[in-house]
């Protein structure tokens, strides 16, 4: 009876991570330890689901992980005859809960995608054992709490999406010195400057926005990889980056809802030739917009209501799209009143009071001659011979900018009179000065339009096998937001909340 009994109950063999217990049942078998290590994960967060109202974890039951909803198993990095967790993807599937420190033991795993969930707490310290993560995606849930500074440990990352939850403080200087391809951190609660290190990012996407950032707008000139930029929505509070033209690559540029002062700088805008999308809606810009800017051969859509520009090319209005409402322009409708662009324009903008490390230059002026010398009596010629002939003037010995006329022909009858002393060249007038910048009292600004949420996928959708390493990491599960003009980022729509 009591072998019996012993047979009967079998003992569990436990395995622990960080000095937590788990317990295995003896009948489960394994093809490897990556496999268990992978069921104490899942089987763990699984306890730490509160919610699952699409029953996504209904099949996290067996050994099988691999035929577990949302689990994607591939070929070992290091060993290809071992089959491993490659990858988690449950994109909106409305399930609430917390990240459990146990998944640090899906050492293989190259993307993890939670995208529109109800996920809230904060991110595990154990995430630094994912070496092999390529993309990471934890938007639009309710995870809190400062910048998940130890994802910046992680070796492989390229792609970091965590918008849409309820991130705060400032921003790692780390986080611009890493190799990125793509960093969304949109609506969060994030505030403070930017960190200079940002100049040194070399991410093609970078979008900032609706957060609370302040201060200058960072300088930008040495990002030579970016393609979209978006900060608006924020409190940036300086003149217009000065450096920005010198992003060539540039095709999206979103500056709107801030506290940008001054002038637009069309020279330099001009000459950004992939240049497809230009807003600066909602500042307290001044100043005119050039035929230069609105022929930039790409540009197709260019907003630049509510600021208090006074003139503008007629160029802009063949765009396809454009808005030049509440500005100051004559002619135009729907501008401003007189009175108070009057009360704006009355006062003027000093960009260096910002101390910003990137403002406008000012604008070309054309060069000032230098003045001429004090006049120098000139010794008289000698009497040149009777001449209908004008005589060659004789040469000035001062430099001047403005030649100096010659003395008068002497008549051919009386002998000729020596000609008077020279008489000063009047300078040239000086060149106009330049535009007057102007500094408005701080107007309120309507709330700036929400980003959307990253696109929906289906729970029960099928996706295929990623390649195998080392060669390239899993495919993600979901495509990253392309910022192009048509491009959901850049069209206001309200955020879900579950």
């Amino acid at each position: 009876m009591e072998g019996e009994g012993h047979q009967m109950h079998h003992p569990r063999r436990i395995l622990s991570y960080n000095g937590d217990s788990h317990a295995i049942e003896p009948f489960l078998n394994f093809d490897n330890p990556r496999l268990r290590n992978a069921y104490i994960a899942l089987q763990a967060w699984k306890e730490g689901i509160v919610s699952d109202p699409k029953g996504i974890t209904v099949s996290w039951t067996g050994s099988n992980v691999c035929n577990y909803t949302g689990v994607f198993c591939w070929q070992a990095p290091d060993d290809p005859a071992e089959l491993t967790v490659s990858g988690i993807d449950i994109n909106h599937c409305d399930v609430a809960g917390n990240l459990v420190h146990e998944l640090g033991l899906l050492y293989d795993i190259a993307f993890f995608h939670l995208n529109s969930n109800r996920f809230c707490g904060r991110i595990p310290q154990s995430f630094v054992n994912l070496k092999m993560l390529f993309e990471l995606d934890l938007s639009n849930n309710r995870f809190a709490g400062e910048f998940p500074q130890h994802v910046l440990l992680l070796p492989s990352l390229r792609y970091l999406d965590i918008r849409f939850n309820e991130f705060e403080d400032k921003l790692p200087k780390e986080l611009f010195q890493k190799d990125f391809d793509a960093i969304f951190i949109n609506d969060n609660r994030f505030h403070s400057a930017l960190p200079d290190s940002i100049e040194n990012s070399t991410v093609s996407a970078l979008v900032l926005a609706n957060n609370k950032f302040e201060g200058c707008v960072p300088s930008l000139g040495k990002m030579s990889t970016l393609n979209e930029l978006i900060l608006t929505g924020n409190n940036f509070h300086s003149c217009f980056p000065g450096d920005i033209g010198m992003l060539k690559n540039l095709t999206v540029l979103d500056l709107s809802y801030n506290q940008i002062k001054g002038r637009l700088p069309n020279e330099i805008l001009g000459d950004m030739i992939n240049l497809e999308v230009l807003n600066v809606a909602h500042n307290m810009m001044s100043g005119i917009i050039t035929d230069k800017l609105c022929s930039m051969p790409k540009l197709s859509k260019f907003q630049y209501d509510d600021n208090f520009f006074t003139n503008a090319t007629p160029s802009c209005l063949h765009l396809p799209e454009f808005d030049d409402e509440r500005n100051c322009i004559l002619g135009r409708p729907k501008q401003r009143s007189t009175l108070q662009c009057k009360t704006f324009l009355s006062n003027q903008v000093e960009c260096s009071s910002f101390h910003c490390s990137s403002t406008i230059p000012p604008l070309p002026c054309p060069p000032t001659p230098s003045p001429p010398p004090s006049p120098i009596p000139v010794e008289p010629p000698p009497s040149p011979p009777p001449s209908p002939v004008p005589v060659e003037p004789p040469p000035s010995p001062p430099p001047s900018p403005v030649p100096v006329e010659p003395p008068p022909s002497p008549p051919p009858s009386p002998p000729p009179s020596p000609p008077p002393s020279p008489v000063p060249v009047e300078p040239p007038p000086s060149p106009p000065p330049s535009p007057i910048l102007i500094d408005p009292a701080p107007l309120p600004f309507p709330p700036p339009s929400s980003i959307p949420p990253p696109s929906p996928c289906s729970c029960n959708q099928s996706f295929p096998p990623p390649p195998s390493f080392p060669v390239s990491p899993p495919p993600s599960q979901k495509t990253p937001p392309q910022l192009n003009p048509q491009s959901p980022l850049l069209a206001p729509s309200p955020r879900r909340h579950n």
